[in-house]
C-alpha cells in the first residue's frame, strides 16, 4: 500500500533530514561538524566569495557560528575526514564515498579529451612522477616546473587553460590525483591521492559499478527523506537510468518507501529510517549551493519557492541580485537577501531583501537577528540594508533594533 504524505510532512522530512529543523546546538565543535557532514554527505565548493566560501556556510546554517578552522583542519589534516572529488559538483566528501563516486562518474569531469594523446601521456607522466617525488603543488607551481610543455593551447577552451591545466585537472578527475589542501587564495593543492587519502593505496581499488550507485542513491535518499529518482540522481549526478534501477531495488528490500505527495508530478521514496518530525523551528540562511536547494524542480514542489542563481544573469536582467541566499523560517522560505560582506568597511550589506507570499508578519524580525548573527561569525560590525526589494524597509528597522 503506497504511504501518503502531505505536503507539510513531505516539507519537515526534507527538512529533517537535511537537519534544518531543530534550533541550532550551543558551542559547536569538531564533533558537531563531522554529524553535519555524515548526515549531508557533501559540501559543495565554489570559488565565489562575496559572502563567504560556500563550503562554510551549510555548516553555518545548521550549527550557527562555528570555528572554519575546524573545517579546514577536516580536509587538510590527518585523518582527514573530508577528502575533494566531483560528486554534486567540486566538493568535500565523506573519504568512504570517494571510491564510489570515482567508479560511477570519474569520466564525466574529464576535460583533455581534444589534446594530442602523445601530449596528455607525456604530461601525465611528468606530472605524476613530480608529486611523487616532491611536495604538494598548486597547479601553477606545478606549469612552472614542467617548463615549456605548460604553453596554452590554442583551441576554444572555455577558460584557456593550459595543457598542463588540462591533463592535471584530468588526473584529478579519474581518481590519480587529490587535494593536500587550499592555498589562502583558495588555490588546490595537488598530491597523489595515495598519500592524502585515509585509505591509502587502497582508496584506488575499483567498485563494483552497479553497488557504487545502489550506495550512492540511498545515501541520496537519506540526505533527501523523500525524494523523487530524478532529485536522488541529482545529489551526486548519476545517470537517472541506473538511478531509477537501483530505487527498484532498495524498494524491494525495503530500504525505500514509494509515497505519494501532493505537488509532486512524479513518484516520490521515502527513506525507511526517514523521520516526518511535527514542527520546524529552524532559522537559517541557506548558501546557493547548499545541498538542501540542490534541485530546484524539488525546492519549488515541495515549497512553493522558485529560486534561481543570478551570479551569471547580466545585471539588469537579475531579479533579486548576484549572491542571493533563501531564508528558511520554520518549514517555509519566508524570504530571500542579496548579501556581500564589504570587509574593507566590515560590515555586512544586503543589496536587497525580498519577502515572499504567504511570509510570517515576524519574517523581518527573525531575519534581522539572523543577520546579525552571520555578520558577528565573518567578523563584520554592522549590517547594512539598501533599499532594494519589497523587505528592505522594514528589514532596516528591525536590524536598527537589534
Amino acid at each position: 500500500m503506497t504511504l501518503t504524505l502531505t505536503p507539510r510532512q513531505a516539507r519537515l522530512t526534507a527538512l529533517g533530514a537535511q537537519g534544518l529543523v531543530k534550533g541550532r546546538p550551543g558551542s559547536p565543535n569538531t564533533k558537531s561538524v563531522g554529524r553535519i557532514l555524515q548526515r549531508l554527505q557533501l559540501l559543495q565548493i565554489d570559488s565565489v566569495n562575496v559572502l563567504s566560501r560556500s563550503h562554510y556556510l551549510p555548516l553555518f546554517s545548521r550549527l550557527g557560528p562555528y570555528d572554519t578552522a575546524v573545517a579546514d583542519r577536516l580536509a587538510s589534516k590527518a585523518p582527514r575526514r573530508m577528502v575533494e572529488y566531483w560528486a554534486h559538483e567540486a566538493s568535500y566528501i565523506r573519504p568512504e564515498l570517494f571510491a564510489d563516486l570515482r567508479t560511477v562518474q570519474s569520466r564525466v569531469w574529464m576535460t583533455a579529451h581534444s589534446l594530442q594523446p602523445e601530449l596528455k601521456e607525456r604530461l601525465s607522466a611528468e606530472i605524476l612522477g613530480l608529486l611523487a617525488d616532491g611536495p604538494p603543488l598548486t597547479a601553477r607551481e606545478i606549469a612552472a616546473k614542467l617548463g615549456g610543455v605548460q604553453a596554452r593551447d590554442s583551441g576554444n577552451w572555455g577558460w584557456n587553460w593550459s595543457a598542463s591545466k588540462r591533463v592535471l585537472e584530468d588526473l584529478f578527475a579519474s581518481g590519480l590525483l587529490s587535494s593536500a589542501g587550499r592555498t589562502p587564495q583558495f588555490e588546490r593543492i595537488y598530491a597523489p591521492t595515495a598519500a592524502v587519502h585515509p585509505a591509502g593505496a587502497a582508496a584506488l581499488e575499483p567498485a563494483d559499478p552497479r553497488q557504487a550507485v545502489l550506495r550512492l542513491t540511498e545515501l541520496a535518499a537519506r540526505a533527501h527523506g523523500v525524494g523523487t529518482i530524478r532529485s536522488l540522481a541529482d545529489y551526486f549526478r548519476l545517470p537517472q537510468r541506473e538511478t531509477a534501477e537501483a530505487v527498484e531495488q532498495l524498494e524491494r528490500e525495503g530500504r525505500l518507501r514509494r509515497v505519494d505527495v501532493a505537488g509532486l508530478r512524479s513518484p516520490a521514496y521515502l527513506h525507511a529510517d526517514a523521520i516526518i518530525p511535527r514542527k520546524s523551528s529552524a532559522r537559517a540562511l541557506l548558501s546557493p549551493f547548499d545541498s538542501m536547494v540542490f534541485e530546484r524542480k524539488r525546492l519549488e514542489s515541495l515549497f512553493g519557492f522558485r529560486y534561481r542563481l543570478e551570479i551569471y544573469t547580466p545585471p539588469l536582467k537579475r531579479c533579486y541580485g548576484y549572491y542571493v541566499l533563501p531564508f528558511l523560517l520554520g518549514d517555509q522560505f519566508a524570504a530571500r537577501v542579496d548579501l556581500k560582506a564589504d570587509r574593507y568597511n566590515r560590515a555586512l550589506l544586503v543589496q536587497a531583501a525580498h519577502r515572499e507570499d504567504n511570509a510570517p508578519t515576524h519574517t523581518a524580525v527573525e531575519l534581522a537577528a539572523e543577520l546579525r548573527m552571520m555578520a558577528d561569525w565573518l567578523g563584520l560590525h554592522d549590517v547594512i540594508v539598501k533599499p532594494s526589494g519589497n523587505l528592505a524597509s522594514e528589514l532596516k528597522l528591525a536590524v536598527c533594533r537589534e
